[in-house]
């Protein structure tokens, strides 16, 4: 049975378009873990668009699941994070002119100061994942430079158009996250998961927690947050 995280970004995305107060992220979160999610998800972006700082020092007091904070491996964030404290980071890539995130962290290329990042992180006492592509040469990449989980890029996966590409990319996900769990790593996975797609990637035993946002919110229009979270909790731990 996986676990559930809800990522509340989009409805901090709508309040920032307005600049307004409302809708409240924290009454999200509170809502989500009501509805049955096993933990709330944050994206603090360097450019603040939509989580902001109070967001995240207020879901650390509230929260009464696991918080995952995405960020950048930068200085800045490892200082929030290290006053914060979270359960977990989850080192995340990050550029200015993207709409979301668009594929995962290039470890290798990045060993040093990943790997440096990560031991800060430990240092102070919170359990780091890094968002990778579902590749063995990254999951070996991610083990090697100390981190304790890998959060499973499933956005190409999402985006086929045709059941073999479909296939290709869930194989691909199913043999990163049995590599991973062979090295006794923890094993996430998201990005553009839905209703429709989920239950496939839940096929694979070794996923511990899916991590989805964008969908929930979006569903969440029509039906409301906690329908919506109840729903996709149902799928998660069918």
């Amino acid at each position: 049975m996986a676990r559930l995280g809800v990522n509340i970004d989009h409805i901090a995305n709508i309040r920032q378009a307005r600049k307004a107060m409302e809708p409240e992220p924290i009454a999200a979160a509170v809502i989500a873990e009501m509805a049955g999610a096993d933990g709330i998800t944050v994206h603090l972006r360097q450019d603040r668009r939509h989580i902001q700082d109070r967001d995240l020092h207020l879901l650390r007091q509230i929260i009464h699941t696991s918080l995952n904070l995405e960020m950048a491996a930068s200085e800045e964030m490892i200082r929030i994070a290290l006053e914060v404290r979270p359960d977990m980071v989850t080192l995340v890539p990050e550029r200015p002119d993207e709409v979301t995130t668009q594929g995962g962290l290039d470890v290798a290329s990045q060993f040093e100061e990943i790997s440096r990042s990560i031991k800060a992180l430990q240092k102070g006492g919170i359990r780091v994942s890094l968002f990778i592509d579902p590749d063995a040469d990254q999951v070996k990449a991610s083990h090697k430079a100390g981190a304790e989980c890998v959060e499973i890029h499933t956005g190409i996966f999402a985006a086929a158009r045709d059941t073999e590409k479909e296939q290709e990319e869930w194989e691909r996900i199913r043999d990163a996250a049995r590599l991973a769990a062979k090295l006794k790593m923890g094993v996430n996975a998201g990005h553009d998961l839905t209703y429709l797609n989920v239950k496939k990637i839940v096929e694979i035993k070794e996923i511990q927690e899916l991590n989805i946002g964008h969908n929930i919110v979006a569903h969440a229009v029509f039906v409301g947050l906690e329908r919506a979270v109840r729903e996709m909790k149902a799928l998660v731990s069918d």
